[in-house]
């Protein structure tokens, strides 16, 4: 297995960020090596998010810890999450 850079920012995470491009189709360890594998199944081009779960749509996304936005559509673990499947909620009025 090759290694790739990743990192998940906080534990409570759904979503971890690649330090380098990943080739879809790459088998992932998060970054300190524990936990389980990830299938990457699209490209993911550096510092673009992953989900390291399935991610229900609708489903809170979480980076930093934090609500980040929420899943358009369901999202499967290893899948690109970038805004074709993610809607900010930040700074938006008619959300909270």
């Amino acid at each position: 297995m090759t290694t790739y850079k990743t990192v998940l920012l906080n534990a409570a995470d759904n979503v971890a960020v690649a330090l380098e491009a990943i080739p879809a189709g790459a088998r992932v360890r998060l970054q300190g090596g524990s936990g389980p594998e990830i299938d990457v199944v699209q490209p993911i081009e550096f510092g673009h998010k992953f989900a390291v779960r399935a991610i229900r749509s609708g489903e809170a996304i979480l980076k930093y810890g934090e609500v980040i936005g929420v899943a358009s559509r369901d999202i499967g673990a290893g899948e690109h999450v970038h805004v074709h499947n993610l809607e900010g909620v930040r700074g938006r009025g008619d959300r909270k």
